[in-house]
């Protein structure tokens, strides 16, 4: 037996060195003479290898011990990092250009359980009341405990009109919440726009598509021709993020011709990056047209108030921080999620990819994203709903990105957070089923009136987090 394991755990270590070699990654192509293969690790590998080929319970095939051991070198490095299948790999795609199967949430993985990072909009989940920082510990009769985050995905995505049943966990909630959702088909509107009073317009992006730039421009030429802006509200609350070139995109529509929106870092020299409100940078592709070549001249200049929350993340943060280190805007709300690393998506070349890790984002002052987040100028929290202190961010997830700089400060106390006030998430009558979420736009949008308040220089019912008592609505 130990001679068949060591037959089989030098076949193995060929093969895994084969594997590596055959990906040829930048990084590895470019460290190969400088960093050798770790013999002994690999060796431990095969070794459980041939363990479980020949004492399992059952017969396992190899494509699935192959497929669950880069599953777990992955999801072990950060939130964000995973393998993704065929079938991930597609509905990554289809996602990015709006439209997709499911739910309609956008879920991260922490202690083996599914969490809620944001409900989209206008879908089966958010209509159900399913809010940031739930925690998903059931699918139908199935425990989530044990799945990967994909698996979890699998059974949540479905044929449209046909149901399924989760149990939730919500903070300070005493039992857990059952929600029987209708699975549909998601099209992900990106952007809305409405004028919430004769001067002051609402432009709301969900989501960072590959449409929400050119949808971006036609919201906002469609307020303009209703009138002169005097403020403008950019909401980004519960807005997950998305694509980066939209950020810059978005970002681009209302700073100065090449500002800095965004840099990243990484340990490779193609992660460290600065990206400008230039054409090329925020363009997919080079040759197209810029999508904000009709873009109303007047909002480069219109007094803006920039909303977030604790379910703004990645894309929506970039341009938050962007519009605020620029004081192009005034940033109001709470807390965002704090969710500032970069991924990037390496196709392995048999439909399959893995999403890696690969560097920081930085706001234009230099202030790092990740495990902070962005936090206003205005505190303002959101009553009725989920508190500030309840949501859960991207430094409470295990495994998390650490701020660059965050080993060098071991020791030395975090800065105190904004104090809030609590407030207990809304439930119905019965107490198990989520209330229904409050309408983003509507004349109940607390933090959304406080918004137009600033603009229109009157008081705000918020907590400065720094000297702005004299200040005016940004331009």
């Amino acid at each position: 037996m130990g001679n068949k394991f060591k037959q089989i755990g030098l076949i193995l270590v060929g093969v895994v060195a084969g594997v590596l070699v055959s990906l040829n990654f930048s990084a590895v192509a470019d460290r190969a003479e400088r960093l050798p293969l770790p013999v002994e690790e690999l060796r431990a590998f095969t070794e459980v290898f041939g363990a479980i080929k020949s004492n399992y319970v059952e017969t396992v095939e190899d494509k699935r011990l192959i497929t669950e051991a880069i599953n777990g070198m992955l999801s072990g490095l950060d939130p964000h990092s995973a393998y993704l299948d065929a079938e991930a790999f597609r509905e990554l795609q289809v996602g990015t250009q709006g439209q997709f199967g499911g739910l309609g949430i956008e879920v991260g993985m922490e202690d083996g359980f599914v969490k809620v990072v944001s409900p989209i909009e206008d879908t089966p989940a958010f209509r159900a009341g399913i809010k940031p920082g739930d925690l998903i510990i059931k699918l139908d009769d199935t425990p989530v405990k044990g799945m990967t985050l994909n698996d979890a995905v699998k059974r949540m995505r479905g044929k449209p009109k046909t149901n399924i049943t989760l149990t939730i966990s919500r903070k300070d909630e005493p039992q857990p919440l059952i929600v029987t959702l209708m699975r549909d088909v998601i099209k992900v509107q990106s952007v809305k726009s409405k004028l919430i009073e004769p001067g002051y317009g609402w432009v709301r992006v969900s989501q960072f598509q590959e449409t929400t730039p050119d949808n971006m421009v036609k919201h906002l030429e469609g307020l303009v021709k209703q009138g002169a802006l005097k403020g403008l509200v950019l909401d980004l609350r519960n807005d997950p993020g998305g694509l980066l070139y939209g950020a810059v995109a978005i970002s681009a529509a209302f700073l100065a011709p090449k500002a800095l929106v965004v840099s990243t870092d990484g340990r490779n020299a193609d992660a460290k990056r600065k990206y400008f409100a230039v054409p090329e940078d925020y363009l997919r592709s080079a040759g197209r047209d810029d999508v904000l070549k009709n873009l109303p001249a007047s909002v480069k200049n219109v007094p803006m108030v920039v909303l977030v929350n604790g379910g703004s993340a990645s894309a929506s943060e970039i341009v938050a921080g962007a519009l605020q280190d620029h004081k192009r805007a005034t940033v109001i709300g709470t807390q965002t999620f704090g969710k500032g690393s970069v991924q990037t998506i390496m196709p392995l070349g048999n439909s399959t990819a893995i999403k890696l890790t690969t560097a920081r984002y930085f706001t234009p002052n230099g202030r790092s994203i990740q495990a902070k987040g962005v936090t206003p100028d205005i505190i303002v929290e959101e009553p009725g709903g989920t508190a500030q202190i309840a949501r859960v961010r991207e430094a409470d997830l295990q495994r998390h990105l650490k701020d660059a700089d965050e080993a060098e400060k071991k020791g030395v106390a975090p800065p105190e957070k904004p104090a809030v006030t609590p407030v207990p998430p809304a439930v119905t009558g019965d107490g198990k089923t989520p209330a229904k979420p409050l309408e983003m736009g509507s004349k109940e949008d607390f933090q959304l009136n406080q918004a137009i308040a600033f603009l229109k220089g009157e008081p705000v019912k918020g907590q400065p987090t720094k000297a702005v008592a004299d200040a005016k609505p940004a331009k």
